[in-house]
């Protein structure tokens, strides 16, 4: 069975649905694994029909179909739970006020932060320089026992903020949750031996003298070994190398939206309208 990974939607619902399709025309047939790179929602123009149309592709898919958590779907669930005030730019009020409002934060609440799948490992942002994909798998689980357990709403109050910004072993309780979601939500640029930047979102490329390098570019990661599916970085676009593949191409921005094909990296994109506008650079997602 192939394995394609679609990026960052955004609440860009129609071009979810002709993207799934193009796949399935692709592969041959609708039996194929699907994969989401998180931001299902939010900024673009309809967060609750395409949160509804995965969630539903996901139920019927028998776990062929799944998504990893982006900054914007945490970001509904702080939202939702009350632990922060929705933003200007936000698209989430229809989510907020729908009938099926638990259902659906009850499934994203059971996502996880990394998936593996088929000798690729797919998450969000970024995976700090420390972390080889046993472990970034093993790190994602600490967070999805939080997530779905009955102190949620507690974490949520302390899941903000930018420290601690590089990680250690000894990190424990809520420090050690945020250190994860950070990286695996939120990353792009660190330093050499991994301090997290989280002020650079507009460009692909940092100050050579900033010592601040895109994650993937750190000297002797330990998971270079596996080829990294990340979004999140509309900046930077598409992106293919043996040991990377970036899929955030800036649908909602006016970009494409991308998937590839995790077997033989066929890439299939479609042109999207401007649901947000942007100056200067490609706006980050």
């Amino acid at each position: 069975m192939k394995t394609y990974v679609i990026g960052d939607l955004q609440g860009c619902h129609q071009q979810a649905r002709d993207m799934v399709a193009r796949i399935q025309a692709h592969a041959g047939t609708p039996d194929v694994r699907i994969l989401f790179a998180g931001d299902l929602i939010n900024r673009g123009p309809d967060s609750l029909a395409t949160l509804r149309y995965v969630r539903q592709l996901a139920l019927d898919s028998h776990g062929r179909i799944d998504s990893v958590l982006g900054n914007h779907d945490l970001h509904l669930l702080a939202v939702a739970y009350g632990i922060r005030p929705a933003h200007a730019s936000d698209t989430l009020d229809q989510i907020l006020a729908a009938p099926d409002r638990d259902d659906l934060i009850g499934w994203l609440r059971q996502r996880p932060l990394a998936l593996e799948a088929d000798d690729h490992l797919l998450v969000h942002a970024g995976l700090l320089p420390q972390w080889d994909g046993a472990q970034a798998l093993a790190l994602s689980a600490e967070v999805e026992q939080m997530l779905r357990s009955e102190d949620l709403a507690e974490f949520l109050a302390q899941m903000y903020g930018n420290q601690p910004d590089q990680w250690h072993d000894g990190l424990q309780g809520a420090e050690r949750l945020r250190c994860i979601i950070n990286a695996m939500t939120r990353l792009r640029f660190c330093s050499a031996d991994g301090v997290m930047d989280f002020k650079i979102k507009d460009s692909g490329t940092a100050d050579p003298d900033s010592g601040l390098m895109p994650w993937f570019d750190v000297p002797a990661r330990r998971s270079a070994s596996q080829t990294v599916v990340f979004g999140h970085w509309s900046a930077l676009g598409l992106i293919m190398r043996p040991d990377v593949i970036g899929l955030d191409s800036g649908c909602v921005w006016g970009g494409q939206l991308s998937a590839v094909c995790l077997q033989d990296r066929s890439l299939l994109q479609a042109q999207c309208p401007e649901f947000q506008q942007h100056s200067g650079k490609q706006a980050a997602g």
